[in-house]
């Protein structure tokens, strides 16, 4: 660290002081550090005052060293896997970094920085943490003890705007005509259910989708890092909140679920069902809020609707696995898998109808890539090609 840094971090700690003792403004964070510098480093060349002013702002509002990362569009996540082990993402391929920190208190610090504005912090007792930034990227950190080789910071960036069905089909994620399809089902008040693993795209293919949603229907999305970028006007967002250090004040994605049905949606976007929320979704499914979006961890879409039943079992209501099963079969109306090739290629693998045999749900595939090829299958007494049907005729 040279001069200017340590003046730099000096002001830092000054600057923080101000705002906590509310001698400075709450409005241009620039300005007061050009006040602060100028009342108190008036003897610096001008040339030096400004790249003071400018580091102090990195510091104080900043990523750090990760910040040139952030300023690159091309960088869709950044994994920080201690003070000198910095990775990137861009196009689904992961490549190491020339960024550096200085040592892990620095690495600490721009954690700090990111966590503090949204009331979250790590320690020994919460050693890791999830949270979003300001535009809407989301955030991971894992300390030490449990992280061994340092603090850990996985940061995965959103577009501002979200993908749109055009943008797969331009990214080659789905095919024109699958996604043509797609749209009709959104429009039909289809249920749908995207399934795939880590880091395959589910989230996008969810934003994307909703874009078929029309304008004046009311949607309510609940998410637990509120990642989704609706564009219609009238969005409720809501997002689910952790317990404070002292272990109150949490709010589930369940609760959320439950009060969704109190604000006269007519849609409702669940980011990822992952606990007893799910047996809330499928009772809303089938009460009245067909048409409703959301994504689950899997590797097939079979396995998705038994993830979604175990689940949906998690609520520990009592209900008869038959009954949950029930649910589902009624509930879903089509599943999409996706996955994420080696090459970091993110693709729309197979889009399966749900249909109910005697044991419970299936599926059973409308549409598969098969040796690269698209292959489609869609049996005109299917259930889902009667709802579309009669979506054409109301149209």
């Amino acid at each position: 660290m040279d001069d200017l840094d340590e003046l730099a971090e000096a002001f830092r700690r000054r600057l923080v002081e101000r705002a906590r003792e509310g001698a400075s403004g709450a409005g241009d964070v620039r300005a007061d550090i050009r006040a602060l510098v100028d009342a108190d480093a008036a003897a610096l060349p001008d040339a030096e005052r400004e790249a003071l002013c400018e580091r102090i702002f990195v510091l104080a509002t900043g990523l750090g060293p990760l910040q040139v990362l952030f300023d690159d569009p091309t960088v869709d996540e950044v994994m920080v896997n201690g003070p000198d082990d910095v990775y990137v993402e861009r196009s689904g391929v992961i490549e190491p970094t020339m960024v550096r920190f200085d040592g892990e208190r620095e690495l600490v610090h721009a954690i700090e920085r990111i966590l503090a504005p949204r009331g979250r912090r790590v320690d020994e007792a919460t050693p890791f943490c999830d949270a979003r930034l300001a535009d809407g990227s989301r955030v991971n950190v894992v300390i030490p003890p449990l992280a061994l080789g340092g603090p850990c910071l996985t940061i995965r960036r959103f577009r501002r705007g979200g993908f749109s069905l055009e943008d797969l089909v331009a990214n080659e994620t789905l095919t024109a005509p699958l996604a043509d399809f797609l749209a009709d089902c959104v429009a039909a008040r289809a249920s749908i259910l995207v399934s795939g693993g880590t880091g395959s795209g589910k989230t996008t293919t969810l934003n994307a989708l909703s874009g078929a949603i029309p304008e004046r229907e009311r949607i309510v999305t609940i998410e637990d890092a509120a990642e989704l970028r609706l564009r219609q006007r009238h969005v409720v967002r809501l997002e689910s909140r952790p317990a404070s250090l002292e272990g109150r004040g949490e709010v589930t994605l369940r609760a959320l679920v439950r009060n969704a049905l109190r604000m006269r949606p007519d849609r409702i976007v669940v980011g990822e069902v992952r606990g007893a929320e799910a047996l809330d979704l499928l009772t809303a499914l089938n009460t009245g809020h067909a048409g409703s979006l959301t994504t689950v961890h899997a590797n097939s879409p079979a396995d998705a609707l038994r993830r979604l039943e175990t689940l949906a079992l998690m609520a520990g209501v009592g209900l008869p696995h038959a009954a949950v099963r029930e649910h589902v079969a009624s509930g879903l109306d089509l599943v999409i898998h996706q996955s994420r090739a080696p090459g970091g290629a993110r693709q729309v693998e197979c889009v399966a109808e749900v249909v109910r045999v005697m044991a419970g749900p299936a599926t059973r595939e409308i549409y598969a890539l098969r040796d690269g090829r698209p292959w489609w299958r869609l049996r005109a007494e299917s259930a889902l090609t009667t709802r579309l049907q009669t979506a054409a005729r109301a149209a």
